[in-house]
C-alpha cells in the first residue's frame, strides 16, 4: 500500500523477479477492502499517505485496522522519513518490521522473506492444533477384505481412490464405512496430505457453520481467537463427512455452494477463501428416500456421489468373520497380555461358515470379552 503509483509498480517488478505475487493499493481504504475480499501472505505498507507527509499516524492507523481484521499477517511498514519513533510506534501496534525509503533491495527481500517464513510457521502450528482437536478416527480398525463380496468393492475402490472424484460410501452401521474411508484417501494422490474426519450427528446445527468453515475473532460471544474450520484444514487433502444424512436441511446450501465454487468464508468475515478439498461422505440412510420426503437436497445428493460404494454386511463376507476375529484376537491379547490366546482349528471353521449376526464392531467387543474373562 502506497500512494504513490511508481513506488507500487516497482514494488511489483521487483517481487515479479522474485516469485512473489503482489496487489497494489493506492491507501488505507483500499488496503482494508483487498484484504476483506482476498487472504494475504503479508502486507507492506506505507506510513504516510494523504493526511500529511511525516507523523505517520495514517499508516498507523491502517496498521491497527489490519491486525482487526486478520491479526496474524505479518506487516512490514515503509517510510521515507526514517523516524525511529514512528518505526518504534508501529512495531507496538504490530509490525513485524520496518523499511526506509529509499529501500535497498537485498535488505527488503531479506525482511520479506523472514515475514513470510513466521506466517507459515504460525499457520501450520495453528493447524496442528486443530488438527489436535478434531477426532479423526482411532485408525484401529483392521482391514480385511478376502471375501468376494469384499473383493469386488475393492476392485471400485482401487479405480476410483487415485482420482479426485467424490465417493459416497454406502452400508449398515458397523460395515467399515472409516477404514473404506481412510483407504480411498491412501491411495488417491492426495495421501501425503490431512485427512480429516467429522461426524456430521454430533455437530449441533447452531454451530455448524463455525464448525465447517471456521470464524473469526469476535464472530459471536465465545469467539476469542480465529479458528480455522475442518474445510480449510483439509484444504490440499480429503474431508471424510460420516452420517452425511444428519446435516441439517438449512445447512446443506451452504454445503453445497462449496463442493460447487471451491469457496467459503469463515463466520464473521466477508472475506472468501479458496479451498481444495475431495470430499469423502458416509451414511447408513436410505438417501434416495430422504430426497422424495424433502430432508436431502437432491442437487447435494447429485455432487456427493460421483461414485458410489455399497460395503456389504459383515453376515454376508464368509472367510472374513474368522480372518477379522483371529486379527481381533491378536489385538486384545497384546494389549491384557493374555500370551498364547488363540482359536481351535473348530473354531476358526465355526466361524467361518458363520453368517454373524452384528457389525465389526459388535464382533470387536465380543472378542474383546472373551479375551479379558478366559482364565
Amino acid at each position: 500500500a502506497d500512494d504513490q503509483r511508481d513506488v507500487r509498480e516497482a514494488l511489483r517488478l521487483l517481487f515479479k523477479a522474485e516469485g512473489i505475487d503482489a496487489t497494489g493499493v493506492d491507501g488505507p481504504r483500499t488496503a482494508l477492502d483487498a484484504l476483506r475480499k482476498q487472504r494475504f501472505d503479508a502486507a507492506l505498507i506505507d506510513l504516510n499517505y494523504t493526511r500529511d507527509t511525516t507523523s505517520g499516524a495514517e499508516g498507523l492507523e491502517l496498521l491497527r485496522d489490519i491486525k482487526k481484521l486478520d491479526g496474524e499477517l505479518p506487516v512490514i511498514v515503509m517510510t521515507a522519513w526514517g523516524s525511529i519513533n514512528v518505526a518504534v510506534e508501529a512495531m507496538r501496534h504490530g509490525a513485524g518490521d520496518f523499511i526506509e525509503k529509499p529501500w535497498d533491495n537485498q535488505r527488503l527481500m531479506s525482511v520479506i522473506r523472514n515475514q513470510l517464513a513466521l506466517a507459515d510457521s504460525r499457520g501450520e502450528a495453528a493447524r496442528l492444533k486443530r488438527e489436535n482437536e478434531i477426532l479423526r478416527g482411532d485408525g484401529d480398525e483392521p482391514f480385511i477384505a478376502e471375501s468376494a463380496a469384499m473383493k469386488s468393492v475393492l476392485a471400485q475402490l482401487d479405480r476410483v481412490a487415485p482420482t479426485d472424484a467424490n465417493v459416497l460410501i454406502l452400508g449398515e452401521n458397523g460395515t467399515g464405512k472409516g477404514v473404506i474411508a481412510r483407504r480411498v484417501h491412501a491411495q488417491s494422490k492426495r495421501a501425503g496430505k490431512t485427512l480429516v474426519k467429522v461426524n456430521m450427528g454430533g455437530i449441533p446445527e447452531s454451530v455448524f457453520e463455525a464448525e465447517m468453515f471456521g470464524h473469526v475473532r469476535g464472530a459471536f460471544t465465545d469467539a476469542k481467537t480465529d479458528r480455522i474450520g475442518r474445510f480449510e484444514l483439509a484444504d490440499g487433502g480429503s474431508l471424510f463427512l460420516d452420517e452425511i444424512a444428519n446435516i441439517p436441511l438449512a445447512q446443506q446450501p451452504k454445503l453445497l455452494r462449496v463442493l460447487e465454487d471451491g469457496e467459503l468464508e469463515r463466520v464473521g468475515s466477508s472475506r472468501t477463501l479458496k479451498v481444495d478439498v475431495r470430499l469423502i461422505s458416509a451414511t447408513n440412510a436410505d438417501l434416495a428416500a430422504d430426497v422424495a420426503r424433502g430432508a436431502f437436497r437432491k442437487d447435494l445428493l447429485f455432487r456427493l456421489n460421483t461414485l458410489e460404494l455399497h460395503l456389504p454386511p459383515l453376515r454376508e463376507r464368509g472367510a472374513d468373520i474368522g480372518l477379522l476375529a483371529q486379527a481381533f484376537l491378536a489385538r486384545f491379547a497384546k494389549r491384557y497380555q493374555r500370551d498364547g490366546l488363540r482359536f481351535t482349528p473348530s473354531a476358526l471353521r465355526a466361524l467361518e461358515g458363520y453368517a454373524w449376526p452384528g457389525n465389526v464392531r459388535e464382533l470387536s467387543h465380543v472378542i474383546e470379552r472373551a479375551a479379558l474373562m478366559l482364565d
